[in-house]
């Protein structure tokens, strides 16, 4: 397919109580800092005439980290790309590790100096790493900031579903609709969690998923080596996601298609996902991640999860309940 035959990306409702969102959203870990300043321009001005309009920025600038700047730069990315804050959802990152110390609030504070803007439209609360969270407290707070508009909606990265359950409950006491997406790792070879039933019942209720690590850093892309910082490893399981790399790319090549675009289209072919969250950084993989919901409509939901079938590499390993 080419470029110019490209049709505008799909858009999904997160949650209930979310906005619609593109099936794609761009960005996270270091997206904006690993591109040349004109490339990364031009890739964000060519997402947004295909409809992406879902972008995530995390929040790299901690008070007391290294110096990172890849949520500045993507500040400067869109006003040079010509695009309005009315234009794009941002999606922005909430750590739990320094909390309560450092609030949510202070956190989102800085992390919208930092991207230029006066709200998030997405928030997602990081991995849960200590026991004893006051999930209740969490969720007042979170309350507070979509009542002030300071923040859209919320999410949560990786957290068990008893978990979500139980900050949901306190969410609703609280006068907030709740978490409207879960951020789960989610490819042709980390389906245990989304595809279990804890999450299977919290999706039926209205959870929507947002679906990260879809390439496995790369690997799943033929990059079987990856040079750069990829997310943590449950069941142990990469080294078998390494060496499914080859079949895929067998199965891929039979579809007519690539081995990324395979991944992203299984991805959305689970019912629940509303956006595939992508690190594109060359215009190449944006044009090929933007083709992803035709080869799902071509093959077919059904029959694309057929063929990968045999590449489950956590099923029995990972606890469906998750983290």
């Amino acid at each position: 397919m080419s470029d110019s035959a490209l049709p505008v990306v799909p858009r999904r409702r997160l949650g209930t109580a979310g906005p619609e969102a593109s099936v794609l959203s761009l960005g996270s870990w270091h997206t904006w800092d690993r591109m040349d300043f004109a490339d990364a321009v031009a890739l964000v001005r060519r997402a947004a005439d295909l409809g992406v309009n879902l972008y995530d920025v995390a929040v790299y600038g901690i008070p007391g980290q290294p110096p990172v700047f890849t949520d500045v730069l993507f500040s400067a990315i869109v006003r040079a790309a010509g695009l309005r804050r009315a234009d794009y959802l941002l999606s922005a990152k909430l750590w739990l590790e320094p909390w309560p110390e450092l609030s949510l609030r202070d956190q989102l504070t800085h992390a919208l100096l930092r991207a230029g803007v006066d709200h998030a439209d997405v928030a997602v609360l990081g991995d849960i790493r200590r026991p004893g969270l006051d999930l209740e407290a969490l969720a007042r707070e979170l309350a507070a900031l979509e009542a002030e508009g300071l923040i859209g909606c919320w999410g949560v990265n990786n957290w068990s579903a008893t978990a979500i359950r139980t900050v949901a409950g306190h969410a609703r006491a609280a006068g907030s609709p709740g978490p409207q997406l879960a951020q789960l790792k989610y490819s042709p070879c980390r389906r245990a969690i989304p595809d279990g039933e804890p999450f299977v019942a919290l999706f039926a209720e209205g959870l929507a998923m947002q679906a990260s690590d879809v390439l496995e850093g790369g690997i799943l892309a033929g990059k079987l080596r990856p040079q750069r910082e990829i997310g943590r490893d449950p069941g142990g399981i990469r080294e078998r996601i390494v060496d499914a790399a080859g079949p895929l790319g067998v199965l891929a090549a039979e579809l007519g298609t690539t081995a990324a675009r395979l991944c992203i289209a299984f991805a959305l072919s689970h019912p629940a996902t509303a956006t595939v969250l992508v690190g594109a950084t060359r215009m190449s993989q944006l044009l090929d991640n933007a083709a992803a919901s035709e080869l799902l409509d071509r093959v077919g939901p059904e029959r694309l999860r057929e063929l990968v079938e045999p590449l489950w590499a956590d099923r029995g390993v990972v606890d469906p309940e998750g983290p």
